[in-house]
């Protein structure tokens, strides 16, 4: 038919595309695509700051005591004299990397274990629910505050003062932080194992693993990245609340929560000091958790944006 026009294969797939689609609605969150570039802007910062503002962390100038914000120090200085600028763009990488490496500890024992009850059909599956439900119920402050007390002085020994608390911390957190990744992975795999197109692997032969990494686990990601965002978001809230404690990283290590921690005694006479890394930390919390709400609004298929 003459009137007729018959789109090509290749134009139809990139018409349905589902990544496309994906984007379009993440795209639509305004306040998530608005976080997504703030985040980004944070993260450059931290990365090619110190190329930019090449100012010491440690450089002490007892004449610039307690400055406030100006020119020479756009954040102000410290009781030492120290550039707030500098400090807050190399604790950023710091506390930046806990988040990331937490979430990515976090995610990965929640998905194994999830995995693993939610293909179980016996005791194995009951008994690693048990686990985790009896990880939720311990009260996480505490023993967070209890394991770094008891482990922090061995791994500096082996690590050395920063490497041994980063990775102590890490695997705190992210081994705190697991559970409710795994209850989620467990629902999507109970849920997936029994749909058609699984069914029909199994009757062609596909192994147990091919089913989880062929089509259980590709079907089961959308939850497990919207977990990461707000577990890189609790990490970096429990990283800073260590520091603020006094249980993190040594005080010649400036992390925004070590520099809050730093701030407390002098908020009413240096209030900036305390203003921009507890900006930075609300600023990338509340980014995270915004990508964390348009993520979920994009994956979900059968939401209508």
């Amino acid at each position: 038919m003459a009137g007729l026009i018959l789109a090509s294969p290749s134009a139809e797939r990139r018409t349905f595309s589902p990544w496309r689609e994906t984007w379009r609605r993440y795209r639509r969150h305004k306040l998530a695509l608005v976080s997504g570039v703030l985040l980004l802007v944070l993260v450059a910062a931290v990365v090619f700051g110190p190329f930019l503002w090449r100012v010491p962390i440690d450089g002490i100038d007892f004449s610039a005591h307690l400055e406030g914000p100006s020119l020479a120090h756009p954040f102000g200085t410290d009781d030492l004299g120290q550039d707030i600028l500098a400090r807050m763009i190399y604790g950023g990488r710091i506390s930046l990397a806990v988040g990331l490496a937490a979430m990515t500890v976090s995610v990965i024992v929640g998905t194994l274990i999830g995995a693993l009850a939610g293909m179980s059909r016996g005791a194995l599956g009951h008994g690693l629910m048990w686990l985790t439900d009896l990880f939720l119920s311990l009260p996480q402050l505490p023993l967070l505050l209890l394991l770094i007390y008891l482990f922090r002085d061995g791994l500096k020994a082996v690590f050395g003062p920063e490497g041994g608390i980063f990775i102590l911390i890490v695997l705190v957190i992210g081994g705190l932080r697991w559970m409710p990744v795994a209850r989620l992975v467990r629902a999507q795999f109970l849920s997936l194992r029994e749909k058609e197109f699984v069914e029909a692997a199994r009757a062609l032969g596909a192994s147990p693993m091919r089913q989880v990494v062929r089509h259980i686990l590709p079907n089961a990601l959308g939850p497990v990245i919207i977990a990461g965002t707000i577990d890189v978001a609790a990490a970096i809230i429990a990283e800073s609340t260590l520091s603020f404690l006094g249980l993190g990283f040594p005080p010649d290590t400036p992390t925004w929560g070590r520099l809050l921690y730093d701030a407390k005694d002098y908020l009413d006479i240096a209030a900036h000091w305390a203003l921009f890394p507890g900006g930075a930390i609300f600023i990338a919390v509340v980014a995270i958790n915004f990508i964390g709400d348009g993520l979920r609004d994009a994956l979900d298929a059968r939401r209508v944006i």
